[in-house]
């Protein structure tokens, strides 16, 4: 267990220092434990510290020693009512999330086992929407549900009633693997009436909030949650949405973190769609009756129930002879990138380097003409 993660914790406890800055200071001191012991000056040159943040975090700072002694010792107190919980200073923290600008300092998690350990290594996708669904919004969030549970996604939304609810059920009914993202602790169940699908989610997937025990649900607390289910996937579906919606909350993260963006169209003159016709209007792409397409947008070889003969194999075309004297974290890269379609986190761990070393030297290889890249953060050899 990294020491690191006492003083992660630690911060988060300091109000004022939100995600942002706490990457800001662990960025400018290398380490969290070392911007604990800095002096007021040395918080001085550290961008977005300003002369009142500074003596907050002075203030608090003393306050917290005085209530806790040493993070250390918060960290053994917390892990009583907190039992399992991931900082950044973990390796099981997931990496796409941490890519972001404003992940969790603490993200709290209860449920399956097997999913903890293997976060992030299956492709992750989103989809959110009204909490007062059509028929239509209903039908087609449970048949895309199902399609991506059988073709090996894990879905993520917000236990939310209406489209966040059908999604998960709809997900577990397939055999599927989900995951809430929650506006109060974990241990916490909004909506009251969500209790027999939040026991079925833990006993098949993962219940995760940056909340610690016992948080009540807070109306700020839900779109800020919205970022985290963006950050955690790699596409959102948007199924129905109003035009002041918090699904629009999700699709601008999704947006703003360089994820793609999918709404299922509707009538125009639908009230609950207004905001998915918005989003087709920026650039969004639509969810057509086709669902093998969008499998294949997504990155999943189509196993439609639907789908009645195997289609005949494309010859492969030969690749093209990669030079020698690349740059050596260039040819770890494209050593690893094949004609097979990979995810950025496979990638990450098969070559074992650090993510933001992995997308600059995807970036590279794909002006070069070697790599490309596909919907859903996924790459190929050319």
């Amino acid at each position: 267990m990294s020491e690191e993660r006492a003083y992660w914790l630690a911060w988060s406890q300091i109000s004022g220092i939100g995600p942002v800055l706490l990457q800001r200071l662990h960025q400018h001191f290398g380490s969290l434990q070392t911007a604990w012991e800095a002096n007021s000056q040395q918080f001085g040159a550290v961008e977005g510290f300003g002369l009142q943040t500074i003596q907050k975090v002075a203030k608090e700072r003393i306050n917290f020693q005085k209530n806790h002694l040493h993070p250390e010792k918060f960290l053994s107190q917390h892990l009583i009512q907190n039992p399992t919980f991931w900082t950044p200073a973990d390796s099981q923290y997931p990496r796409l999330l941490l890519e972001t600008a404003s992940p969790p300092t603490v993200l709290y998690y209860r449920g399956e086992v097997e999913l903890q350990e293997n976060f992030g290594q299956t492709p992750l996708v989103g989809i959110v929407g009204t909490r007062q669904p059509s028929e239509y919004g209903i039908k087609w969030t449970r048949q895309i549900s199902t399609v991506l549970a059988k073709n090996g996604f894990t879905v993520v939304s917000g236990l939310a009633e209406g489209i966040d609810t059908e999604s998960h059920a709809s997900t577990l009914k397939a055999g599927g693997r989900t995951i809430a993202v929650l506006g109060t602790g974990v241990d916490v169940i909004y909506p009251a009436k969500n209790q027999k699908l939040y026991q079925e989610i833990l006993s098949q997937g993962l219940v995760i909030s940056e909340y610690s025990s016992k948080t009540p649900p807070d109306r700020t607390h839900f779109p800020r949650r919205n970022r985290i289910i963006a950050g955690l996937c790699r596409a959102v579906l948007v199924m129905e949405a109003p035009a002041k919606s918090g699904a629009l909350i999700t699709a601008d993260f999704a947006n703003e973190f360089g994820r793609d963006v999918y709404t299922l169209p509707a009538r125009i003159d639908d009230v609950r769609s207004q905001g998915c016709l918005k989003l087709l209007t920026q650039g969004a792409t639509p969810i057509l009756k086709e669902l093998d397409e969008l499998l294949k947008m997504l990155g999943a070889i189509p196993q439609l129930d639907f789908v009645t003969s195997e289609p005949e194999p494309e010859p492969e075309a030969p690749q093209q002879q990669i030079p020698t004297d690349l740059a050596p974290e260039l040819q770890k890269v494209i050593e690893t990138v094949s004609a097979e379609l990979l995810s950025l986190d496979a990638i990450v761990l098969q070559t074992g380097m650090e993510p933001g070393l992995v997308s600059s030297a995807l970036l590279q290889l794909e002006l070069m003409g070697f790599v490309s890249q596909q919907p859903g953060m996924r790459y190929q050899r050319i």
